[in-house]
């Protein structure tokens, strides 16, 4: 009863702020954010997953995740984005017998060097633009299903002379069935700008997600499956180019979706699929889908793989190693690199 009752106060919890800042939902402070962290879960299309086989690199996103399996874990991981930014990101969990578990991260995003030029284009210098975030997570086992866990950001961006300071938490319940199908919602990015470039704060990237996997019994396959957005229905963007229900091959107009064509089109904007076939104890095939990725990035003439991901996970020795690659445009496909180990298993 008593764990019902926690786990009721934290829905709660993750629901009521979700209604209240559910209409900001534009222009937004600290969107680094939002970018993929882990590239387990990026080859699944998402940035939050629920799987709980203690892969630290997942604990960020999901802190209901962190549990005492990821003791003395360490994960580094690498991402070369478009236009010459750069993406990275340390962990390391730790656990203590009466407080919990913890992991603590750092995370940048680089952008490069610019240069200074006056208006008439003439060169003079150069300077950097970065945005950074130290966090520390908790995670508690409260018994066989349910898990809770909380991730406390401090966030930092310097972009010039420009600088930008804010704090963030994300809160999460997991629940596990006895069949084995785990279910989390995450509540990201609870905060706010507490300086900013110009002297007026912008809203955080607030985001709810449901987020569900289970791996199956007699197949070597486990699927997951995401629910972006709760607190936003309407996803849809409308670009005037490039219409959702495309143009009349007559009158040239654009077509108006209705009725169930644009109720499962407004759906399908916040559902992510994925999953995982393991080949051996040592491989890992990965795939996912982003239907509003693709949606939204794809050119309608040539969309190609927009939307689609995929990658490979690799044990070699005391080593975890993850690599994935998504197509966000026909511009260009990041590659996403993650490699993980536990500290204990040198001390053997």
């Amino acid at each position: 009863m008593k764990y019902k009752l926690i786990s009721f106060l934290l829905l709660t919890g993750l629901v009521f702020p979700a209604l209240l800042r559910g209409q900001a939902f534009g222009n937004h402070a600290f969107t680094f954010l939002e970018q993929g962290l882990s590239a387990r879960a990026v080859a699944l299309g998402s940035n939050v997953v629920a799987i709980d086989d203690g892969d630290i690199s997942l604990a960020l996103m999901n802190p209901s995740l962190i549990g005492r399996s990821m003791n003395n874990e360490f994960s580094l991981s690498y991402l070369k984005f478009f236009a010459g930014a750069n993406y990275g990101l340390a962990q390391y969990a730790k656990s203590f017998n009466k407080i919990g578990n913890y992991v603590a991260s750092i995370q940048y995003m680089d952008y490069g060097t610019f240069n200074y030029a006056d208006s008439y284009g003439i060169r003079n210098g150069t300077f950097k633009a970065a945005d950074y975030a130290f966090s520390l997570g908790w995670g508690r086992q409260l018994n066989d299903q349910f898990s809770i866990g909380a991730t406390a950001k401090v966030l930092y961006s310097h972009y010039e002379s420009y600088k930008s300071l804010g704090i963030a938490v994300d809160v999460a319940v997991s629940y596990k069935s006895e069949s084995g199908l785990l279910l989390s919602i995450v509540a990201s990015h609870i905060g706010t700008q507490l300086t900013s470039f110009t002297g007026q704060t912008a809203p955080l990237p607030f985001d709810m997600q449901l987020a569900m996997s289970k791996r199956l019994e007699h197949v070597p396959f486990r699927f997951s499956l995401v629910y972006d957005h709760i607190e936003k229905w309407d996803l849809s963007y409308y670009d005037a180019a490039n219409p959702p229900g495309g143009f009349d091959p007559v009158t040239g107009a654009p077509i108006e979706r209705t009725g169930f064509s644009k109720t499962s089109d407004l759906l399908m904007r916040h559902l992510i699929i994925g999953g995982e076939i393991y080949i051996g104890k040592n491989i890992v095939l990965r795939a996912g889908y982003n239907y509003r990725r693709r949606q939204e990035m794809a050119i309608s003439q040539r969309r190609g793989m927009v939307g689609f991901s995929y990658g490979i996970g690799i044990r070699v020795s005391h080593f975890h190693i993850n690599y994935a690659r998504t197509s966000y445009h026909l511009a260009g496909s990041p590659n996403y690199f993650t490699i993980s180990t536990s500290l204990d298993e040198f001390r053997r």
